[in-house]
């Protein structure tokens, strides 16, 4: 039983499920899963027998009145070596909709039923098939945007991640062992070897912890991606530079101030990080309403995003209107200033990190200096192509690391009172064991598997 306020026993369901574990729509094959501890008479009356486990065998797919409804392949994976760690059975058949409705269908008949979303993760992580970060990376995989976040979520479904998890985990065990020991003995605290090595134990986990922090917050980018606002006084080039990003026109580009009203979105890859970018209305005191609007949701962009792009005329530089802007900016944002236009002011294209961020001069007109705010915004991602320790990681892991590193922040302090020592380490590795699923609150079992997608 976990020890976080409504954790569960890791038992399975035992009722048998069903559903397609193919996309919809038309397709040369369809795959139908069954996942079950007890689905020996479904495979039976389906298939006419049990196939040999881990081997292809052709099969009939038939009907309450013995009619064919399909003629495929099944695979049959006995517990507790499949995918659930149950009875598992997949149909591969045509990939028509009707007909694979038809297969299911037969399916509910028999006494599965409709699976819910996520469930056969859900039920692999129940059966200690997989952890909890793992089903997560199942999910990740499936719907990674860029092929490096494809390739960080397979490792992370093969278990890097929570190797790394784990190791820190049992560090703080050892260190806890340390501790505790001397608990048993009140009127003794740690002598001064101990406390030694407390203290360089504690710092080595701690640097470890950091780094795996380090590679989650970049993992953590890679798999949403790096959220980024164009900004700026109206007819400084905000549109113009989202469609050089782009490589195409999506936002209408004209010398009428205000054109730009809706927000417009586009997602493009550097280096296969996602960047998120959304081009918004110039930010002005608009008498126009609909313009005005504009304005309100540009604001509201900003507030939801990682990087701001205030975008000035290099010919003019920064302006009252400018820094009027820069006052308004929420705190913890980000910022490029860009200086557009140097294909008419002449200067150079360059990169520079300031005391209020990057500037970078380019011409979102010629393409001039694009490379360079390229490479800023995978510097502000955090993004480290060479490194090896990114995983794709979620907020709730990102939070947990966070959570974890200041219980050793406030256990360093506490160093030569062993109780409190102890508590803070241990909160640490409850945090940690959160990640992986070791101790889980019902809750949020449900919120993880509950955005997977049927079938999976």
């Amino acid at each position: 039983m976990g020890r976080f306020p409504g954790a569960m026993a890791r038992q399975a369901d035992p009722d048998a499920i069903a559903a397609l574990a193919t996309a919809p729509g038309q397709a040369g094959i369809g795959v139908v899963r069954i996942s079950g501890k007890h689905i020996g008479s479904i495979i039976e009356q389906l298939i006419g027998a049990i196939p040999p486990p881990r081997v292809a065998k052709r099969a009939k797919f038939t009907g309450a009145d013995g009619e064919v409804i399909d003629d495929g392949i099944a695979l049959y994976f006995p517990a507790p070596a499949s995918y659930t760690g149950e009875d598992v059975l997949e149909l591969h058949g045509h990939g028509g909709p009707v007909v694979l409705q038809m297969v299911l269908r037969r399916c509910l008949e028999l006494g599965a039923r409709l699976a819910e979303p996520g469930e056969f993760s859900r039920r692999a992580f129940l059966n200690d098939k997989i952890d909890l970060a793992q089903a997560e990376a199942v999910a990740d995989l499936i719907g990674a945007a860029t092929e490096t976040a494809a390739r960080c979520a397979l490792r992370s479904l093969r278990g890097e991640f929570s190797k790394v998890v784990a190791d820190l985990a049992r560090q703080l065990v050892d260190l806890r062992m340390l501790i505790e020991a001397t608990l048993d003995f009140p009127e003794e605290e740690i002598d001064a070897v101990d406390q030694e090595r407390a203290q360089a134990s504690l710092r080595q986990t701690t640097e470890a912890l950091k780094r795996a922090l380090e590679g989650a917050r970049r993992g953590q980018v890679l798999r949403s991606g790096l959220q980024v606002v164009l900004a700026g006084q109206p007819n400084v080039g905000k549109s113009s530079l989202l469609n050089r990003l782009a490589g195409e026109d999506l936002a209408i580009v004209t010398e009428i101030p205000g054109t730009t009203r809706d927000p417009v979105r586009q997602t493009i890859q550097i280096n296969g990080v996602p960047i998120n970018i959304v081009d918004t209305a110039g930010l002005r005191n608009a008498t126009d309403p609909v313009e005005a609007i504009g304005v309100a949701r540009a604001w509201k962009a900003i507030e939801h995003t990682d990087v701001v792009l205030l975008m000035v005329d290099a010919r003019a530089g920064i302006t009252a209107a400018d820094r009027q802007v820069l006052t308004q900016l929420p705190d913890g944002k980000k910022r490029v200033t860009v200086f557009n236009k140097i294909d008419l002011s002449g200067d150079a294209p360059r990169t520079a990190e300031c005391g209020d961020g990057w500037h970078v001069h380019l011409s979102a007109m010629s393409g001039e200096g694009i490379e360079g705010l390229r490479r800023v915004l995978l510097t502000l991602a955090g993004w480290n192509p060479g490194s090896e320790d990114i995983f794709i990681a979620r907020e709730r892991h990102v939070v947990a690391l966070e959570r974890a590193g200041e219980a050793l922040e406030r256990a360093s302090d506490l160093i030569g009172r062993s109780e409190l020592f102890a508590e803070e380490l241990r909160l640490a590795q409850c945090e940690l064991d959160a990640i992986t699923g070791k101790y889980t609150a019902d809750d949020l079992l449900g919120d993880i598997f509950s955005r997977f997608c049927i079938g999976k």
